[in-house]
């Protein structure tokens, strides 16, 4: 079974414009990009078995990540 990486640009390709710009122009937003994909590799690492966590571990992280998308196309649609 495949695991579907989740990285900003695959999951909006819609506004692929508008994350290059909001990356280049803001900070907050450039900050917010980069966590959330820290996030996203570490979750597809942990999902492929490259790293190994307690189920409850990869939730919360998995969380964290819905957390920080839901900021980012927040700010996407406000652009």
């Amino acid at each position: 079974m495949e695991i579907e990486k989740h990285d900003l640009i695959h999951e909006l390709p819609e506004h692929r414009e508008t994350i290059r710009r909001l990356k280049m122009n803001n900070l907050r937003f450039a900050r917010l990009f980069d966590e959330y994909h820290e996030v996203e590799h570490e979750v597809h690492r942990i999902e492929t078995g490259t790293e190994i966590t307690s189920d409850e571990y990869l939730d919360e992280r998995k969380r964290q990540r819905l957390h920080l998308k839901d900021e980012l196309y927040s700010m996407i649609n406000k652009d």
